[in-house]
C-alpha cells in the first residue's frame, strides 16, 4: 500500500488505473445484468450486447427496458456521489464530508415528497421538483455562507447541517400525515430508489456529469495544493476562492440532478474515496477518477444486492449501502484511526 502511494503520478499511471477500474466496472455491470428473477446467462448477455445470437423477446425486453437503464443510472449516481465526496472532504477539511452534508439531499427530498403528495409521476414530475428544490437549497446555503465575496468552509458546513436538520423535520411531518398509499413511495425514495430508471433520465444526467467531472479534474493539481492549507496554496498561485466556488456549485448541481432521480443514498461518497485514498494515495490526479469509477462499481453492486436478496421483492438501495458502509467505515476508523488526516 505504501509503495502505491509513493509512486510518481504520470499520465500512464492515471490511464492504467482508470482502464483497470473501467474493466472492473464493465464486469460488475454484466454480472448485474444476468441477475434477477428472470435468469439470463452471461453468454446470452454478451451475445445480446454484440447484437448476435438469439435471446428470447421477454429476456431482451427485461434487459433493455428494466435492467440496463437501472444499472447505468446506478453507475452514474455512484460516480457522482463518490466524486463529490472527494471534493468536499478536501474543501471542507472534514474527512466525514460527502455531498449530502450541504443539505442537498434533504432539499431534494422536500421537492420529491411534494411531488408525491401532488400525485406527480416519477419519470418527470417528482425528479423535476426534487432538482428545483435541491437547486434552491444550494443557493440558500451558499448565500448564507458567502462573506466578502468568499466562501467560509466552517460556515458552509454548519449551514448545511442546520438546513439538513430543518428539512428533516419537515420531511417527518409529511411522512406522519401521509396516506398509506403515498407513505410507501415516500419511504422508498428517501432510502434510495432506482426502480424508476429510464433512459431519458440518463440523457439528462450524463452530459452534466461529464462536463462537471472534466472541470473538476482540471483542478486536481489545485486540490493537491489546497490540502496543504489555503494560505500556502494562495502563495503558490492557486485561485482558492475560484476553485471553491466552481467545485461547490458544480458538484452540488450534479448531485442535485442525480439525487432527484435516485433518491437519497448514503455512504457512497464517504466510503469509496477513503478506500481509494488508502490504496492509491492522496494525489487527486489519480484519486478523482479512481474514486468516481469505484463509486460506480460500488453502487451497481449494492443495487444488484438490493433487487435480488429478497426477490421478487426488493429493498431500497440506501439500506444496502448503509449495511455495507457503516460496519466497513467503523472497521477502517478502528484500523487507521487518525491516519485519515495524515494522508
Amino acid at each position: 500500500m505504501r509503495g502505491a502511494k509513493d509512486q510518481i503520478v504520470t499520465p500512464l499511471r492515471v490511464l492504467s488505473i482508470g482502464t483497470s477500474l473501467s474493466i472492473v466496472l464493465i464486469v460488475v455491470a454484466l454480472i448485474s445484468l444476468s441477475m434477477g428473477p428472470a435468469k439470463v446467462s452471461l453468454v446470452d448477455i454478451l451475445s445480446w450486447c454484440a447484437g448476435m445470437g438469439s435471446v428470447d423477446e421477454t429476456a431482451s425486453m427485461i434487459l433493455a427496458k428494466i435492467r440496463l437503464p437501472r444499472i447505468l443510472l446506478a453507475g452514474l449516481v455512484g460516480f457522482t456521489l463518490s466524486l463529490g465526496g472527494v471534493v468536499f472532504q478536501v474543501l471542507l477539511r472534514n474527512p466525514l464530508a460527502e455531498p449530502f452534508i450541504l443539505g442537498i439531499s434533504s432539499g431534494a427530498a422536500i421537492g420529491a415528497i411534494g411531488g408525491i403528495v401532488l400525485g406527480l409521476g416519477f419519470t418527470v414530475g417528482v425528479p423535476l421538483l426534487a432538482f428545483l428544490s435541491a437547486l434552491g437549497t444550494i443557493l440558500l446555503v451558499m448565500g448564507i455562507s458567502s462573506r466578502h465575496g468568499g466562501l467560509e468552509s466552517s460556515t458552509l458546513l454548519l449551514t448545511g447541517v442546520i438546513v439538513n436538520a430543518f428539512f428533516t423535520a419537515i420531511i417527518m411531518f409529511f411522512i406522519a400525515t401521509a396516506s398509506d398509499s403515498r407513505l410507501h413511495s415516500m419511504l422508498f425514495w428517501l432510502y434510495g430508489d432506482l426502480s424508476q430508471s429510464k433512459y431519458i433520465q440518463l440523457s439528462i444526467c450524463l452530459p452534466l456529469v461529464l462536463i462537471v467531472s472534466g472541470v473538476i479534474y482540471l483542478f486536481s493539481r489545485h486540490l493537491n495544493l489546497i490540502v496543504g492549507g489555503e494560505q500556502s496554496a494562495l502563495h503558490m498561485g492557486v485561485e482558492v476562492e475560484l476553485v471553491k466556488w466552481v467545485s461547490f456549485i458544480g458538484i452540488s448541481l450534479i448531485t442535485g440532478v442525480v439525487v432527484s432521480f435516485s433518491g437519497i443514498i448514503g455512504f457512497v461518497g464517504l466510503i469509496v474515496p477513503h478506500l481509494m485514498r488508502m490504496i492509491l494515495g492522496p494525489d487527486h490526479r489519480v484519486l478523482l477518477p479512481a474514486s468516481a469509477l469505484g463509486g460506480a462499481v460500488f453502487l451497481i453492486a449494492a443495487d444488484t444486492v438490493a433487487r435480488t436478496i429478497i426477490s421478487p421483492s426488493e429493498l431500497p438501495v440506501g439500506v444496502i449501502t448503509a449495511f455495507l458502509g457503516a460496519p466497513f467505515f467503523i472497521y477502517l476508523l478502528k484500523k487507521r484511526g487518525s491516519q485519515w488526516t495524515q494522508d
